[in-house]
């Protein structure tokens, strides 16, 4: 079973995505900032990352680019997902290393969909 790993410090959209990614039979690691993702990510080496841009203490940006200089975890595909939706704010994250940027509000079939071009691509 495939697992993804989400970071988000607002419990509903972590909620509002694990039952929809469930309901894909996905199977969901949870994070509550972006220190908790890193450590996870090295710990269980999900097939996919989900990060909230705006975390207290360390953002999704830099957890990306932490991510990508990490051997061990530079092969995961990430997606960001956030309420800034700037042109600037979105180079940033794709230089980071964000495979995809996806702005809030945000519909979870998109997410779902972005999940699976990307796990596809990854195969």
């Amino acid at each position: 079973m495939r697992r993804i790993l989400i970071a988000d410090d607002e419990h509903n959209i972590r909620n509002i995505l694990e039952f929809s990614l469930h309901a894909e039979g996905l199977d969901v690691i949870e994070a509550e900032n972006g220190e908790q993702a890193l450590q996870k990510a090295i710990d269980e080496l999900p097939d996919m990352i989900i990060l909230d841009v705006m975390m207290p203490g360390q953002g999704g940006v830099e957890t990306c680019r932490l991510l990508k200089e990490d051997a061990r975890t530079a092969h995961i595909p990430v997606i960001l997902l956030t309420a800034r939706a700037s042109g600037d704010d979105r180079k940033a994250g794709l230089e980071a290393g964000a495979a995809r940027y996806i702005t809030k509000p945000f519909s979870p079939r998109k997410v779902i969909e972005a999940i699976g071009e990307l796990l596809g691509a990854a195969r």
